[in-house]
């Protein structure tokens, strides 16, 4: 999406246009949903808090700021509104969460088949080399590839500053080449 349009959707919605929730809706829904199911692991839990989040933006409209670009906020908001849902649900306390932020993203074959004569190589080994990253590698490759964002959105998100972003991504990609290497010894 362009800046205009993430501007004119997020105007839109704070007015209270129902055609610009649903926009935001089914533009955003598949992404966080699957960002989400990374955080939750269970997918009702990911549905039903997906579904109030959305609900909680519009009836809180008038009081959302304005934005350039929708999906950091999303993200971010999300991500947050999710964790505390998950505290109830398993009424787990703030001690259980030391750092809310480093999620323990999980990576699986479905997500990563391209292609057939690509895939088999990658639907093997490329999710126990994703696993193997820390959290904090694993959830900025999942938001920069899997998610589609920029480094500048996934420092939002993260909650740090883009050169962290950007040397959090240089890491695992380094780690993952070295791994990948390794493998191709064996081959």
């Amino acid at each position: 999406m362009n800046k205009i349009t993430d501007q004119f959707i997020w105007k839109a919605l704070k007015e209270g246009d129902l055609r610009a929730f649903s926009t935001l809706f089914e533009i955003y829904y598949p992404q966080l949903y699957s960002y989400g199911l990374k955080i939750s692991k269970d997918i009702s839990i990911t549905e039903d808090s997906l579904q109030d989040f959305f609900l909680y933006i519009y009836d809180h409209r008038e009081n959302l700021s304005d934005l350039d670009k929708i999906a950091p906020y999303l993200f971010t908001a999300y991500k947050r509104f999710l964790i505390n849902v998950i505290k109830k649900e398993k009424k787990i306390t703030k001690t259980d969460f030391s750092q809310e932020d480093v999620l323990d993203i999980q990576f699986n074959a479905e997500e990563l088949i391209t292609n057939k004569e690509k895939g088999n190589f990658r639907t093997k080994n490329i999710p126990t080399l994703l696993n193997k990253l820390p959290k904090r590698q694993k959830e900025a490759i999942y938001l920069k590839y899997y998610s589609g964002l920029k480094a500048t959105e996934i420092a939002e998100i993260m909650d740090i500053n883009y050169q962290s972003v950007v040397n959090i991504l240089h890491k695992a990609i380094k780690n993952l080449k070295e791994e990948v290497s390794i493998l191709n010894l064996f081959k």
